[in-house]
């Protein structure tokens, strides 16, 4: 009898462990969002490894910081890591904006000499209310034709979010990397 009731709590707990079982994470990823083409602009355009405040740095998505803590969305994970997405995102949305120049990230496979090169701190990603998505971001252009330039400023940018789901979260912030390379864009082709 004694064996039975082992077995059964055995199954009892094999079946609580099955039943706690979490769902598969959901997988998000920021797209290009569209903005106006620019005559001009240097001819290869370098972009660094976009840099993260640590606490976005995480597969969780973070919406905001409030009172001190973090709002983190524990079963809604990015798809790919935050710094490499924010990278691969803005040289797509400069190579649009820029049609007549080379834009690529400066950890891939080409090696020509830039006559620009891009640099970007992201410093802040969230909600501060459920309406708003704020993203700041450091960012600084180097010019080296036809002479040597250097812009460095601090981007605060504003996006309505549309919605209370993850996914409005992530358009919101889509549509604000595509006005960082906005100002990145008129840095390059004023």
């Amino acid at each position: 009898m004694t064996i039975r009731r082992r077995d059964a709590a055995s199954l009892a707990a094999l079946g609580l462990l099955a039943a706690c079982r979490s769902t598969e994470p959901l997988l998000y990823a920021l797209l290009p969002a569209p903005g106006t083409p620019r005559r001009g602009g240097p001819r290869n355009v370098a972009v660094r490894a976009v840099s993260l405040a640590r606490y976005l740095d995480r597969v969780q998505i973070v919406r905001s910081v409030d009172d001190y803590r973090l709002s983190v969305s524990g079963n809604d994970w990015w798809g790919e890591s935050l710094d490499s997405m924010m990278t691969r995102v803005l040289v797509e949305n400069l190579a649009q904006r820029l049609p007549n120049s080379n834009v690529f990230a400066t950890g891939g496979a080409i090696s020509v000499t830039p006559e620009a090169t891009v640099e970007v701190n992201l410093q802040r990603l969230g909600q501060p209310d459920p309406r708003t998505l704020v993203m700041t971001a450091q960012l600084a252009v180097t010019l080296r034709e036809p002479r040597r330039r250097e812009v460095a400023r601090t981007e605060t940018l504003t996006t309505p979010v549309i919605g209370d789901e993850v996914s409005a979260f992530v358009a919101a912030a889509s549509v604000a990397a595509g006005r960082l390379a906005d100002s990145v864009a008129a840095i390059l082709a004023p």
